[in-house]
């Protein structure tokens, strides 16, 4: 169990930094999923969608169906991660509608390697969201959900359910569930040391004798 809040004391890039000494070196999302708002903090288990591109809808189908099962499901502090093959200019899971489904559920936000659409919208509710890019479309008959809760690659990340997702400035990094608890606790000593090195540095110390005798940077 994590204490409460810890994930306010931490950063993508320390948590990249601890999942790399462990050997998990490509847990973070690549650059171009981008939060919609900077100053926005993301934290929760993972819940996932896989979708895939498509090119026409059958007549009687409902398009949404599995993408709107998943979202009615959402659970407090959940995030949904969105697998969509990004970076990709036609498929555009997520919006101003299914974020606010998402938000009266409790979920703590979304990361999709898709488009966004409702950016103002969403911005303005202050919903968490990080994407692969910003586009006007509607997914009907260009890409669909074809599966939930399956392990998926989002943004170059291997993503499974439950596995923990932080989100920030810098980027969005993926923490394994296995691995969550000594992840977290080696994130705050690192964060705590970071912290006495910046306080030397800034009283005039060199970064060199700070380096050797911290071993931080």
């Amino acid at each position: 169990m994590l204490p409460y809040d810890v994930h306010r004391r931490l950063y993508a890039a320390v948590l990249s930094d601890v999942l790399d000494g462990m050997g998990l070196r490509e847990q973070a999302m690549r650059p171009f999923v981008r939060p919609l708002d900077e100053a926005s903090l993301l934290f929760g288990r993972a819940r996932t969608g896989l979708y895939m591109p498509v090119y026409t809808v059958r007549e009687g189908e409902n398009p949404y169906e599995v993408e709107i099962a998943l979202v009615d499901d959402l659970k407090p502090g959940e995030v949904a991660v969105l697998a969509c093959g990004g970076p990709t200019d036609r498929i555009a899971p997520w919006g101003e509608l299914l974020s606010t489904a998402a938000r009266a559920r409790g979920a703590a936000g979304c990361v999709t390697d898709g488009l966004v659409r409702d950016v103002r919208a969403i911005r303005a509710m202050g919903f968490p969201v990080f994407h692969g890019g910003i586009g006007p479309l509607d997914s009907k008959g260009r890409g669909r959900m074809m599966e939930a809760d399956m392990p998926v690659a989002c943004g170059g990340v291997l993503v499974n359910p439950g596995d923990y997702v932080f989100g920030d400035a810098d980027g969005v990094v993926v923490i394994p569930a296995a691995v969550a608890g000594e992840t977290f606790e080696a994130a705050l000593a690192k964060v705590d040391a970071e912290t006495d090195t910046r306080d030397e540095l800034a009283a005039g110390a060199t970064l060199a004798e700070v380096f050797r005798r911290r071993g931080v940077l």
